[in-house]
């Protein structure tokens, strides 16, 4: 990976808190409706690859029988708090291998804007379509269309549960053909005093033309959606043919 952001890692814990302004249930209803619309694989098996916490899983579990991978122990440990019972495995989206194939197999968060280059993109997708049964669906969120990311962005998010008190300002900056976020993080908690956290996300910025084309290459037929998840990013479909 080309950064190690501190969100995913030490400050894992403070990761719901930050992105609570979700609708995680209503992103659920819009991918298992991408699913059921394209899939053709007959089943209900669904791998979440960068799952995270495990907030997906939490609401896909109810109509699906689930799995979730991701790099991160400290994303994992939280997960497994959230979803006992189901199994969560730690692995790389480019090489992990779990010995049987899914009806659909989705990758959010613009996680694979954490990749180095186009190559291990390219690895990752052929890596989902190995994981695909035939006739069943990757959904990847892409991270920003490189014609749109704005350098010097600035971003804050505050929010507060009971006790504790996150806050996060970021700046963004381009370059080539990566995007760099520099974090600020503030952590209170009443009665322990506030600390203060500074880290550098590198971000690897493809445009959806060439991720469609990556992942056609991988054997899947692609399509890229605008209205995606996130403003900005976007969603990659693709069918693993049935023959």
């Amino acid at each position: 990976m080309t950064s190690r952001p501190l969100m995913f890692h030490q400050l894992a814990e403070y990761y719901d808190l930050l992105i609570s302004e979700k609708n995680t249930r209503a992103e659920c209803r819009r991918l298992e409706a991408l699913a059921t619309t394209l899939g053709r694989s007959g089943g209900r098996s669904w791998l979440d690859v960068a799952c995270g916490t495990g907030r997906h899983l939490e609401y896909l579990r109810r109509n699906h029988d689930v799995t979730g991978v991701d790099l991160s122990p400290s994303m994992l440990r939280v997960a497994r708090r959230r979803l006992p019972g189901v199994r969560l495995l730690q692995g790389d989206m480019r090489t992990l291998e779990l010995g049987r194939t899914f009806d659909v197999v989705s990758c959010l968060f613009s996680a694979i804007g954490h990749l180095r280059s186009e190559r291990e993109v390219a690895h990752a997708f052929a890596n989902f379509a190995r994981h695909l049964k035939p006739g069943g669906v990757t959904i990847v969120e892409p991270w920003i269309d490189p014609s749109i990311f704005r350098s010097g962005h600035l971003h804050l998010v505050s929010r507060q549960a009971g006790p504790v008190m996150v806050a996060r300002m970021s700046e963004s900056s381009r370059r080539g053909a990566h995007s760099v976020v520099r974090y600020r993080y503030l952590l209170g908690r009443e009665g322990h005093g506030v600390r203060y956290f500074e880290d550098t996300d590198v971000g690897l910025l493809v445009p959806p033309r060439r991720l469609v084309r990556h992942m056609n290459r991988a054997g899947l037929r692609t399509r890229f959606l605008r209205d995606g998840l996130t403003p900005g990013r976007g969603l990659l479909v693709g069918q693993k043919p049935l023959g």
